[in-house]
């Protein structure tokens, strides 16, 4: 064999062996992904003291992806994935990477949310979200899917809808043994305490899950990232500790840890 030829072979060889790991990487973040997310589930049954029962949802839509693909006004980011909260001159980013049926985010939202969006309407940062449905799949039912769905057609309505909408949607986060979230008519109904929200070409998006297909591949991009748990939270990509002891920090340590990064 000639030399030329043993180069190429290595070559090739070397190059299978890039993607084998690139691949492992990849399938191994989605794993830490997933068990991390089934360890939340676990340890909140356990406090519960019961079982998980995830029962059917009712309402007009299944929540399926397969439709054509339609991506609301106003997303940014890849392939308009990504929800920019605040000024687009904002010296700095705050990424916020949650589920809308993650217990913790809720919590963190309900808890410091006020401070995040105090901070972004100051001009300190701006906010983009980046949003999975990664917990349907580990408790079972369409309700991350179904919530990420209709947050789509409110972002189409505005992005201060879609920030009104996402407030109110964890402020209602139902129990994480439940899939509330996947009854189209539940999330219209908590869409009316969004003044201004339920236009008649928003309910339409929401019971025909226009957005069905846009909330699939925000989860798509979501699974690309290194992100291996909600929530996670990064300031100018610095990973900020928002939950201690399993309790979100307060309005006052998240604003110190915030000040520390910017300076």
């Amino acid at each position: 064999m000639s030399n030329t030829r043993k180069a190429d072979k290595k070559a090739s060889a070397t190059d299978r062996m890039r993607a084998a790991r690139a691949q492992a990487e990849r399938s191994d973040r989605i794993r830490r992904r997933v068990v991390v997310g089934g360890a939340c589930a676990a340890v909140l049954a356990l406090a519960a003291g019961v079982a998980f029962a995830v029962g059917g949802s009712s309402g007009s839509g299944s929540g399926a992806a397969n439709g054509p693909l339609v991506v609301p006004a106003n997303a940014s980011g890849t392939g308009g994935t990504v929800i920019t909260y605040g000024k687009a001159d904002a010296p700095h980013t705050l990424e916020v990477y949650e589920d809308f049926r993650c217990p913790f985010c809720e919590q963190l939202e309900t808890t410091t949310g006020k401070a995040i969006q105090q901070l972004a309407d100051e001009g300190t940062y701006k906010v983009e979200y980046h949003l999975a449905t990664f917990l349907d799949n580990n408790l079972g039912g369409k309700g991350s899917r179904t919530a990420l769905a209709a947050a789509g057609a409110a972002l189409n309505e505005g992005v201060d809808k879609f920030k009104a909408f996402h407030d109110v949607l964890y402020a209602n986060q139902p129990d994480e043994r439940s899939d509330a979230f996947g009854d189209v008519n539940h999330i219209l109904d908590l869409a009316g305490q969004v003044p201004g929200l339920k236009t008649d070409a928003f309910v339409k998006a929401v019971t025909d899950q226009t957005y069905a297909p846009w909330a699939a591949k925000v989860n798509e991009e979501f699974n690309k990232s290194d992100v291996t748990g909600t929530p996670t939270v990064k300031l100018d990509g610095r990973k900020l500790d928002v939950l201690s002891n399993g309790k979100a920090v307060s309005p006052e340590q998240f604003t110190a840890m915030v000040k520390q990064v910017t300076g």
